[in-house]
Parts: C-alpha cells; structure tokens; sequence
C-alpha cells in the first residue's frame, strides 16, 4: 500500500491571546492560495487516493477539505483522527484504520511536525529522530507491505512545496 503524508500548509502564527486553543489556529489567506498551487502540482502525479485522515486541528482539517476539493476526491472519504494530532499514537492511529478501513491502497494522513517526520523516521528506519524535514504543505510517499507501525517502509519521494508548484 501507498502511505501518503503531508503536512498542513501555512497557519497563522501563534498567539496565545489570539488562539488560547491552538488547534483553532487556522490557515492564512496565503496559506490557502499557495496550497491551491501545490494540490495542481499534486494532480499532475495522476494518483487516485482512497481516504484522506486528517488531524482535527482546523489548520490541518482545512488542509484536508482544500486537498479533496481540488482533487476531486468525495469529503466522504475525508475523516478526522485525533492520532493525526501533534500528541497522537500513530500505532493506534495504524490499527483504527486497518480496522475499518482492511482495503486501502492510497491512503492520505493529514498532520504536524515534528508528528510525520518522526512517523517518517520511525517507518523507514525504526527511529523517530531521524533527521527529516517536513516544509508547510510538504507531501511524501512511502510504501508499506500493510499498514503497520512496526514494519520496514520504502520512501519512493518526498516533495517541497516549491517542487509541487514547478510541477502545475
């Protein structure tokens, strides 16, 4: 299966008096438009995508709702994961979907840094502190034989945003 992860475009910065939550801190304007420019980089992959897990956070929710209409993909395949937030148990994470979802071969997760890269880490190498680096929009493609925390995965590419944007 394809493990597709990317991580939520440009927010708002943080401001404890503006957002005392900051899982309410959403995307900037420009956050948004830009994000628009890396999801036609994205279409020209030609890649069909099953379900899109995203973190309730709004800033990655938003991320997810701008990915799916842009792909064309139906918001009911669009779900929300609180182990897709910055303190989430990607392991958990792993079995809820295996659990209802036993089929997928593109799947898309939604989320936070340092959450991915470490997921990253952790997939390809068993080591959470491997040193990668995930930009605002940023999107990676692994391979797993299942998905499994424990298991080995292969990286087949991980993009910037200013890469995507060349490729629309």
């Amino acid at each position: 299966m394809k493990l597709y992860l990317l991580r939520h475009a440009i927010a708002d910065v943080r401001d404890p008096v503006k957002y005392p939550d900051d899982s309410l801190r959403p995307l900037t304007k420009e956050g948004k438009e830009k994000f628009q420019r890396i999801c036609a980089g994205i279409a020209r992959l030609r890649i069909s995508f099953d379900l899109v897990v995203s973190s309730p956070y709004t800033r990655a929710y938003q991320t997810a709702e701008i990915f799916c209409d842009e792909l064309k993909i139906s918001k009911k395949n669009l779900i929300l994961n609180e182990n897709l937030t910055p303190f989430g148990d990607p392991q958990a994470l792993f079995e809820e979907i295996s659990a209802q979802y036993p089929n997928l071969s593109n799947l898309v997760c939604v989320g936070h840094e340092p959450y991915l890269s470490e997921l990253i880490g952790s997939l390809l190498c068993g080591n959470a502190a491997t040193s990668i680096t995930m930009k605002k929009g940023g999107f990676c493609c692994l391979t797993l034989s299942k998905l499994d925390f424990v298991g080995y995965a292969t990286l087949e590419w991980l993009l910037t945003p200013a890469q995507m944007i060349a490729m629309s």
